[in-house]
């Protein structure tokens, strides 16, 4: 028998029990018993009705898909293919002339032949009736009663809160005493830590605690259950949840014998009457639990606030209504008091940061720019002779200070100045090479000293002034420079944002455009296409070796530039190029900060670059300033850029306008430090009130947190101890690679020896391939900053050597890259084919996705 057979009888029986059901109702209120012809009249739709419905309804929810496909089919229905719903619909339309029920055949069989019967239902029903009537007015009687008693009690809790109050803090004054004499201490430990053993670790001092709430957080050494995100769990007990739970037990037997006594008379006799039974602590309990829990919290929350001493003192004191409400408002008065004392001492406290803050930090980054000198800005698109014109000006001047950004550009100037025959110095931090009878110097930025005075100040790559962490270097060197001429050098971008800065100075400005066009190249570009003069720019070393490689197996000589390489090497790697030794480029995007190369095309092999935190596509202006090197005048006419993808989008971030540099970074100098020692001596406070400095408006504050994360390894140390806070700050302001471990084990230990007055360790130097060497210049470079630091440069000088010995190892070891490289799995080494777009081998990527499977 199948399902629909089944459920057939039970359909016929839910019909029936719905159809007495509505006699039930249709006769139960009438005075006279009607007749059941007259019902039958009354009703005959529902009753003709009902068994469809019931039926249909049935039928549909219980019996099975499978079958109902089967039923349809029997009746002629495909239903192959057919969605649920439909099939449903069919089934229900042939379900309307299935063995149909008569109900009003089963009815004229049950009462129109037992005119007793149905009497005994008519009688049957009313009965029921006049009992549902007199339990409802019942229930309405005692719901006015309990309405009643509820008001009482309100009254009750309104006029007499303060006194239930005075109770539950003189109960609670006792226990807290007896626990602070009589219950061990235990050591801290996170609550729910219950595999840590608690330990004792003696008793209880009054004195260490100000407010109950501070006592609360003691561990009581019992285990208790806890429920939280629908989970019971269990934890350590504190006396939060003890004294929580200990004043509602208080609360819930004192209150409810208080209202019992309170209660009207009137009340007493409605609630017996009603209910049939008095009044008792077990009923209010019930009837008024809510209110009861609502007081018993209000209390403890008081009870929180309250001075731990004022509780200890009570607990000597007998309970006495009027003379404990004294005592209370006494200490409220002396509590609030107090409150008030603290608020205004914390605002008091407020105020004078506020004004050390001002002091310190308000008048430090106001512009003071000097009167005297006169300003040039060379504002342009790349490669078009700004730095160069800057330049000859310097050149022809009797003294002079070029600015750069990178050591390599400041090598590059100094190179330059020297070979037309003007004499230069070059200072950086790890590097020094003086020039005998020299009054030119290239540096890096963060080299300039306010102090010292030349004809012509040249500041290249102004727009680096938004730097997050290195732009303070260019606003100083701007709005400090002492000179007769300071040239600036920028791009279009930062226009408007020095014109503002130097607002009221004699100023002269040069706007520079191409006068080599640069050309978008239609179809996307394929590696087969690399051509002499072409520089192909990716955004990883890993991809520079492995293009280059590739490039060079199809038959071209090719030069690298990448963030690591040594300056020297960059620099090889550049007059490779420039003298035709190679004839393409392979380059990440430090090609774009004032590298001058004959380059042809520039080729974008990627549209996206990794910035530290996400992989995000490329800036408008990063996209301008690395295309930007294409073409040179008298070599090129035509500058040309193509990409491999996306050839619409980033020709609209070639093209489009920059939105203009609005604020720039600024940073801690020496004046800062000089007034911030007027007030601390310690380091972990001038970064905490640099946290709080609001910087002023159009500024931002560089993020410190290089120096930060170094701080924190020598915080609370022998080292910070012996070192003055401008001598400290200095060793953590070094410019080196601090995301690299090896050169921060490397810096802490030099400076415990220079905390120590002892020798200096050597920089690890590891040569096995190039990653090492790299890191091994690094070492050096960071060695050298030291160095330099403490004016040992005879030392400086031996180690530049060594330097000198590794970068030829680099330049040794990039050859053989180019020569052998070959693509490998960065898990397990294997090889990879060339065209491989991934860094792991299939292997490594499936069984790392099995391993990370959930099932």
């Amino acid at each position: 028998m199948g399902k629909l057979e089944s459920v057939y009888p039970i359909s016929i029986d839910h019909t029936k029990q719905k159809i007495l059901q509505d006699i039930d109702r249709y006769i139960e209120n009438k005075d006279i018993m009607p007749v059941y012809e007259t019902y039958l009249s009354d009703r005959k739709s529902y009753v003709e009705q009902i068994w469809l419905n019931v039926w249909l309804n049935k039928a549909s929810n219980d019996v099975p898909r499978k079958e109902k496909k089967a039923f349809l089919k029997v009746r002629g229905h495909i239903t192959e293919g057919t969605d649920h719903k439909h099939i449903n619909n069919l089934f229900r339309n042939e379900l309307r002339s299935y063995k149909p029920f008569d109900t009003i055949s089963w009815l004229d069989k049950t009462f129109l032949e037992n005119e007793q019967g149905w009497e005994q239902r008519y009688l049957k029903a009313r009965e029921v009736y006049f009992k549902r009537q007199e339990e409802q007015k019942l229930a309405h009687k005692r719901w006015v009663v309990q309405e009643k008693l509820e008001d009482e009690a309100n009254t009750f809790f309104e006029n007499h809160s303060l006194l239930v109050y005075l109770h539950v803090r003189y109960y609670m004054s006792g226990i807290i005493a007896t626990d602070i004499q009589n219950k061990p201490k235990f050591q801290s430990v996170e609550p729910f830590l219950l595999e840590e053993r608690l330990v004792e670790e003696g008793s209880f001092e009054s004195n260490d605690y100000l407010m109950v709430t501070d006592f609360l957080e003691e561990l009581t050494g019992d285990i208790h259950s806890t429920f939280d995100w629908a989970k019971s769990h269990y934890e350590y007990e504190n006396y939060y949840y003890r004294y929580e739970r200990l004043v509602m037990e208080f609360i819930f037997g004192f209150v409810p014998k208080k209202i019992l006594d309170y209660l009207s008379k009137e009340v007493l006799e409605d609630f017996s009457e009603s209910y049939g039974e008095i009044v008792t602590l077990e009923t209010l309990q019930e009837l008024l639990q809510d209110d009861l829990s609502d007081l018993s919290q209000a209390c403890f929350d008081e009870l929180q606030e309250e001075y731990l001493s004022d509780l200890l003192n009570l607990a000597q004191i007998p309970f006495d209504e009027a003379l404990h409400q004294e005592i209370f408002e006494k200490d409220e008065e002396n509590r609030e008091r107090k409150k008030a004392e603290i608020l205004a001492e914390e605002e008091r406290k407020k105020e004078e940061e506020r004004r050390i803050l001002d002091d310190i930090f308000g008048k430090a980054y106001t512009p003071s720019l000097g009167k005297q000198a006169k300003y040039i800005l060379h504002i342009g698109d790349t490669n078009t002779g700004k730095t160069h014109q800057a330049l000859e000006k310097m050149k022809k001047a009797e003294s002079g200070l070029y600015l750069a950004p990178l050591r390599l550009l400041a090598l590059e100037v100094f190179d330059k100045l020297n070979a037309d025959g003007v004499l230069c110095s070059l200072k950086t931090g790890e590097e020094e090479k003086p020039v005998m009878g020299a009054k030119h110097i290239s540096c890096t930025v963060e080299m300039f000293h306010e102090k010292d005075y030349y004809d012509v100040i040249v500041i290249d790559e102004a727009q680096m002034i938004a730097d997050k962490d290195r732009g303070f270097s260019w606003y100083r060197a701007i709005t400090k420079a002492n000179a007769k001429e300071v040239h600036i050098i920028g791009s279009r971008n930062i226009q408007k944002l020095l014109l503002n800065l130097l607002d009221e100075v004699d100023l002269e400005l040069y706007e520079y455009r191409r006068d080599i066009p640069l050309e978008i190249e239609a179809k996307e570009f394929e590696s087969k296409h690399t051509k002499k003069g072409d520089a192909l720019i990716c955004f990883s070393r890993r991809q520079v070796l492995e293009t280059a490689s590739r490039v060079q197996a199809g038959g071209h000589r090719v030069s690298m530039i990448y963030g690591s390489m040594p300056p020297e090497n960059r620099k090889r790697q550049i007059e490779l190029f420039n003298r035709g030794e190679t004839s393409v480029v392979v380059s990440t995007d430090a090609i774009g900060m004032g590298l001058n190369l004959p380059i042809r095309r520039i080729v974008f092999l990627e549209n996206e670059k990794f910035d530290g935190t996400r992989r995000r596509r490329l800036t408008s202006q990063e996209v301008k300033q690395i295309a930007g090197r294409a073409g040179r005048k008298g070599i090129y006419d035509t500058g040309k850029v193509a990409f491999t993808a996306d050839i619409k989008i980033m020709r609209k971030l070639l093209e489009q306008v920059d939105e203009p540099v609005q604020t720039f970074t600024i940073a801690p100098t020496s004046t800062v430090f000089e007034r911030f020692q007027k007030y601390y001596r310690n380091l972990g406070t001038f970064f905490e009130m640099w946290e709080k400095f609001s910087p002023p408006n159009g500024t931002k504050k560089a993020s410190l947190s290089e120096e930060r994360e170094l701080y924190e390894l020598i915080r609370d140390t022998e080292i910070e101890a012996r070192f003055s806070l401008m001598d400290l700050y200095g060793f953590l302001h070094l410019p080196f690679s601090a995301k690299e471990p090896r050169l921060i084990r490397q810096w802490l230990e030099t400076v415990e020896a220079i905390a120590e007055s002892s020798e200096l360790p050597d920089p690890l130097i590891r040569t096995r391939n190039l990653e090492e060497l790299e890191l091994s210049y690094k070492a050096i470079g960071l060695h050298l900053l030291f160095l330099y630091r403490m004016g040992k440069r005879t030392e400086a000088v031996y180690w530049e050597r060594v330097r000198e010995e590794i970068s030829n190892g680099v330049h040794d070891q990039l050859k053989d890259e180019i020569i052998n490289y070959q693509k490998k799995c960065k898990r397990c080494g294997k090889q990879l084919p060339d065209d491989s777009r991934f860094q792991i081998c299939d292997a490594c990527y499936h069984s790392g996705h099995r391993k990370n499977r959930k099932y």
